[in-house]
């Protein structure tokens, strides 16, 4: 496909609602951070189309939860692609950016020129939530089914939250003379109205999963739900993704007969939390004699974060539970 320059809403997510049919959604543009998310490894063309499906997924599904919330999805299957992983951190206050980071997992000599999606085996798709210091952290899952991520993630909606709803997406390499190609994504994710879900908190296609919506909603809303995922299925993939479309325009055109209600957008960031005093943390749990065999050849104990690829040395004497602390 061939785009042109990034502009203002790229790397934004807006969440806006319809108040005739009493249901809310987000629209996602993402740029940079899909360069920032995907620059960090070698994935296969596949691959690649997978992450970026689901750090797209992550940017609309993390902008429904609190400031300073941690949302994670997680796919787990016994094909190709063995674990695709994402976070997304609220912004610490209000204006500040959320971040994202994603990784994939996978066999390169079992990746075939089949479709990403068949690329994944029998597994599941997992959403978490962590909401801080002394809270229970949130969890469900749902079984890899349909033929994308985000039928995984309307099926988890569906089943887990009772809650329904559909996505509409579009990823792929864009270019243009001058420019380096480069990902871009786009989406839209609609859901009626939340009553009491760890979701109630936020400003290819999905369906209501295995569930119908009738079920989720009952006989009076169905007519709206109907009717608003007709207009959503008119939507074009340069319309989802830009730049000529700009979300509001995208959802005017879509949902003026509705009456759209568009709040502040949420800037996105490519970020990542992995730090020399984390990798400590995470190695204290083992004794001097366990460090000992982690130890190199250079008498190191090295780390790497598989989100951004930092690479960690660090002195086997000041690592462990029985660290000589003089030394750290």
């Amino acid at each position: 496909m061939t785009l042109g320059t990034k502009i203002a809403w790229d790397d934004t997510v807006l969440p806006f609602q319809l108040d005739r049919s009493d249901m809310r959604g987000r629209v996602a543009r993402l740029d940079g951070v899909l360069s920032g998310v995907l620059s960090q490894h070698d994935y296969p063309a596949p691959v690649e189309a997978l992450v970026a499906e689901m750090a797209l997924l992550t940017a609309l599904i993390g902008q429904t939860i609190k400031l300073r919330w941690k949302l994670s999805l997680q796919v787990q299957t016994n094909g190709p692609v063995r674990m695709i992983a994402t976070d997304y951190y609220g912004p610490e206050k209000e204006g500040d950016p959320a971040r994202i980071r994603a990784y994939a997992s996978f066999d390169r000599d079992r990746i075939t020129d089949a479709p990403p999606f068949q690329q994944l085996g029998a597994g599941y798709f997992a959403v978490m939530i962590d909401q801080g210091t002394d809270m229970q952290p949130y969890q469900g899952i749902t079984p890899i089914a349909g033929g994308s991520l985000a039928d995984c993630a309307s099926s988890y909606f569906a089943q887990s939250e009772q809650l329904p709803t559909t996505f509409a997406l579009s990823f792929g390499r864009s270019s243009e003379p001058g420019v380096p190609e480069h990902w871009r994504a786009g989406g839209i994710m609609l859901q009626h109205m939340p009553k009491a879900s760890p979701f109630a908190t936020g400003g290819g296609s999905g369906d209501a999963g295995l569930l119908e919506a009738q079920d989720l909603i009952g006989d009076d809303a169905q007519e709206n739900w109907n009717r608003v995922n007709s207009h959503v299925g008119t939507v074009e993939e340069l319309e989802l993704i830009g730049p000529k479309v700009s979300p509001a325009d995208l959802l005017y055109r879509l949902f003026h007969e509705e009456q759209p209600r568009v709040y502040d957008a949420q800037p996105i960031r490519f970020g990542c939390t992995c730090s020399e005093d984390r990798v400590r943390q995470s190695l204290s749990i083992y004794s001097a004699k366990d460090i000992e065999k982690m130890t190199t050849d250079e008498g190191t104990v090295t780390a790497d974060c598989q989100f951004c690829g930092a690479h960690y040395v660090l002195d086997p004497a000041t690592v462990g539970f029985e660290a000589d602390n003089d030394k750290g």
